[in-house]
């Protein structure tokens, strides 16, 4: 069974697919606790795979992508069977982690790793996407931990609070090669 906080159909609204519509899983619980954390990831019901999966279909049924996020969604022991069942339904799976659980993924899943407190190695070298929370201040000192430097790097301000971006514009203007800027765009239109 999974614990799960929410399923819902709209738009990714931070990184590389920023505007592409997909159908959101987002799992209850994270072994982190950050202190500027803005989700909502307590637990709501229980499902099991097979009905999460159904759930997707029916809510988003011509749409390819889902992002299982959360909290932490890989600390749930069947994280790895939800990404199979949904890949075997036809869908492209997306992971927004914290990258401190390490987990073997397909090839095909495209992980987003967003470090805290921790991260393990094998999620930083695993990383498709790196998104770094800029909370007064810029926590570049991550970047070493990722040994790909093809692998973009975002720089997410907390909040889209107005001195969080101007820190973030400022470090990735000093380093444009490696650092680009990424709003909540979701937050800007007010959907979910």
């Amino acid at each position: 069974m999974l614990a799960l906080a929410e399923i819902f159909y709209t738009v990714q609204g931070e990184g590389t697919w920023t505007g592409t519509p997909a159908v959101f899983v987002r799992l209850a619980g994270c072994n982190l606790n950050c202190r500027f954390c803005d989700t909502d990831y307590a637990l709501k019901f229980f499902a099991t795979v097979e009905q999460v999966t159904a759930r997707v279909r029916e809510l988003g049924a011509a749409c390819p992508m889902v992002v299982l996020t959360g909290g932490e969604p890989l600390a749930q022991a069947e994280s790895s069977a939800l990404v199979a069942a949904l890949q075997a339904d036809g869908r492209r799976v997306h992971i927004e982690s914290n990258g401190s659980v390490p987990v073997e993924l397909p090839p095909q899943t495209w992980l987003t790793v967003s470090p805290k407190e921790r991260l393990h190695p094998l999620m930083a070298a695993r990383a498709d996407e790196i998104k770094l929370i800029v909370d007064g201040r810029v926590p570049l000192e991550w970047l070493d931990a990722f040994p790909r430097r093809e692998v973009t790097v975002f720089l997410q301000p907390e909040g889209n609070k107005p001195a969080n971006v101007a820190l973030a514009l400022a470090a990735a203007k000093a380093a444009p090669e490696r650092l680009r800027l990424s709003l909540q765009t979701h937050k800007f239109i007010g959907i979910p």
